[in-house]
């Protein structure tokens, strides 16, 4: 999907999938590490990374879409947080090898080949200890009407993703149905997989 398409998506006044954090996320968070430097993956509005800087961490939110930042931005103001912002696409999108302690990424549906090369890219990205977490719609979601891409090939089912993330250690992993709430783009029973896991 475009960038051009995520800034109509994130046009209006209102949060497309809320202003809480991911479920997942905010259930995981005493678990990772509670300071040091947080990366949040295709964070549209922002509602994963300002939750991890609300926690202390120095984040950086990256996302394609210019009008997703921007409202990132204008939270973190109004809620008096640091929040560092970059517009790029995940294809191109780099830093520094073992700079991360935290690394989330909720609901970033790629093509295959470009998934394969992020989650390489997120184990040389965290430093030795930090956590990644990871929850996405699991194949079996199309059909459910809850929020998720239509395109089967944009969806990985949980041996596909571990297989990728080979050298991380896995403290959670899971592919359940679950009640997503996240403002109007998730909007009830989904089939998720969910990742936990640490660099050694």
């Amino acid at each position: 999907m475009s960038s051009n398409f995520w800034n109509e998506r994130y046009a209006g006044d209102d949060l497309v999938y809320g202003e809480a954090p991911n479920g997942f996320i905010a259930s995981m968070a005493d678990r990772v590490p509670q300071s040091g430097r947080a990366l949040d993956l295709a964070a549209g509005e922002g509602r994963n990374a300002l939750f991890w800087a609300s926690r202390g961490l120095d984040v950086l939110a990256v996302d394609q879409s210019e009008v997703g930042m921007h409202k990132a931005q204008r939270l973190a103001a109004e809620r008096g947080l640091a929040l560092h912002t970059c517009v790029a696409d995940l294809r191109d999108f780099d830093v520094e090898h073992e700079s991360i302690d935290v690394i989330s990424a909720t609901f970033v549906h790629l093509p295959a080949a470009l998934r394969a090369s992020l989650h390489r890219r997120v184990c040389s990205w965290l430093k030795p200890g930090g956590a990644f977490l990871l929850e996405a719609y699991a194949p079996d979601q199309i059909g459910r009407g809850t929020g998720g891409p239509d395109d089967p090939a944009l969806l990985a089912p949980l041996d596909v993703i571990l297989h990728e993330l080979d050298g991380l250690e896995f403290e959670h992993a899971a592919a359940l149905v679950r009640d997503v709430i996240e403002g109007r783009g998730h909007t009830g029973q989904a089939s998720v997989v969910q990742v936990m896991a640490r660099k050694k």
